[in-house]
């Protein structure tokens, strides 16, 4: 490719739609990832996740010369970093894979350039990133533009809403956040909103932590229908027909690489004040805990019924309906803890969104469905919802696949 006026570093969930959105907007985008099997699968106009439309997107770009990718920056006009920020220690968020991004583009970086930092980051990285730029290159001081702008997309919808949705855009300075809005409103049609870096950054792990709080509520919820004999469901159905009541979904915990890790963002660096964000927290992974105690003891009950082990039908890997995607997933961690309790079970797992696992023997949805005396809805996947169980069958609805409607 002839001078791209673009790099994105980081071509995962976020940087490889971000990526075909520019692309296919006649743009010249060069695509870095550190994994030489995901740069030649973008080049040979695949995917390597599930996103609808994206193939379509990626194959198009690609075949326009409009996108490719490699392993290491070249020189551009805009650089934009989409790398993972996971956990160190206890819950400490890691910018390291941010760092390394910026060290590799720094070589590059020239007078008028614009670096944008997609990935979530703690409170105070942008700047962080500018005093590296600095040390590194001090004749670039004032000479560039940075901003931070974090994606707010839900997977599934992902290339509908980078397009869409509002963004929250904010610039070191004054200047970075006119030259990053001027950037994005080539792409985007939601609205804009200026501020400034800080203030972006926490307003995605605000954003995030609000969710995760919500979530927790209806997790604590569930918890205590289920000593008073409630069904939470019909429960929260009821309390929404409040005109001003809106309870969210309980489930077997939370998951993904944002609502159950941006709010240890915050209580990592502000311990004291953070009480409900970090409660919410243990609320909801207690509940994937919980999920799974309560598979082992109707694993225990059924024994005691029927003088044998029961087959068990672990329904769902992915952190949330109708994806692939099983990064932090609660549902992936209940079969871990389910399996490693009854080694010498009969459990048949079940992922319709993924063709294999590293780990794990997938079943086929419906097979599970009818060989399993126990069957553990972890994900409210589509494929369940189609399902007729026996009255035979031990239901451990987890995620709502059975609620009243």
């Amino acid at each position: 490719m002839k001078n791209p006026e673009v790099v994105m570093i980081g071509l995962g969930y976020i940087g490889l739609p971000t990526a075909a959105l520019i692309a296919s907007n006649g743009t010249n985008v060069y695509g870095v990832d550190i994994n030489q099997k995901v740069v030649d699968t973008i080049n040979a106009g695949k995917i390597h996740i599930v996103e609808p439309s994206l193939d379509k997107a990626v194959a198009t770009a690609v075949a326009n010369g409009n996108l490719m990718a490699a392993t290491t920056p070249v020189e551009a006009n805009t650089y934009l970093i989409v790398v993972p920020t996971p956990f160190k220690g206890k819950n400490e968020p890691d910018i390291s894979f941010v760092e390394a991004a910026t060290q590799a583009v720094i070589p590059l970086l020239k007078k008028g350039d614009l670096y944008i930092i997609e990935s979530t980051s703690p409170i105070g990285t942008t700047e962080k990133m500018r005093a590296l730029i600095h040390s590194e290159r001090p004749e670039l001081k004032d000479e560039i533009y940075m901003a931070y702008c974090p994606e707010r997309v839900l997977p599934g919808n992902v290339m509908y809403e980078l397009v869409h949705n509002d963004r929250v855009i904010g610039g070191v300075n004054q200047a970075s956040t006119e030259k990053a809005i001027a950037f994005y409103k080539n792409y985007v049609k939601g609205e804009l909103h200026p501020t400034n870096a800080r203030t972006a950054e926490m307003c995605k792990l605000v954003e995030n932590s609000s969710r995760d709080v919500q979530i927790a509520f209806a997790n604590e919820l569930s918890l205590i229908c289920d000593k008073a004999n409630i069904n939470v469901w019909d429960l929260i159905n009821l309390a929404n027909k409040h005109p001003r009541v809106n309870i969210l979904q309980p489930g077997c915990g939370v998951g993904g690489h944002c609502i159950a890790v941006d709010p240890y963002f915050i209580v990592s660096d502000y311990p004291m004040e953070s009480k409900i964000i970090g409660t919410a927290r243990e609320v909801n992974n207690y509940k994937s805990f919980w999920c799974a105690e309560k598979v082992q003891t109707e694993k225990l009950k059924f024994e005691l019924k029927y003088g044998r082990k029961p087959t068990i039908a672990l329904m769902g890997l992915a952190f949330k309906p109708n994806i692939d995607d099983l990064r932090e997933s609660p549902a992936k961690y209940i079969a871990q803890k389910v399996l490693q309790n009854d080694n010498n079970g009969e459990y048949f797992i079940v992922e319709p969104n993924i063709d294999s696992h590293n780990v794990y023997k997938l079943t086929p949805y419906q097979q599970a469905a009818e060989k399993a005396d126990i069957i553990v809805l972890l994900v409210a996947h589509k494929e369940f919802k189609e399902l007729n169980f026996g009255a035979d069958k031990v239901i451990l609805d987890f995620c709502g696949v059975k609620k009243v409607k």
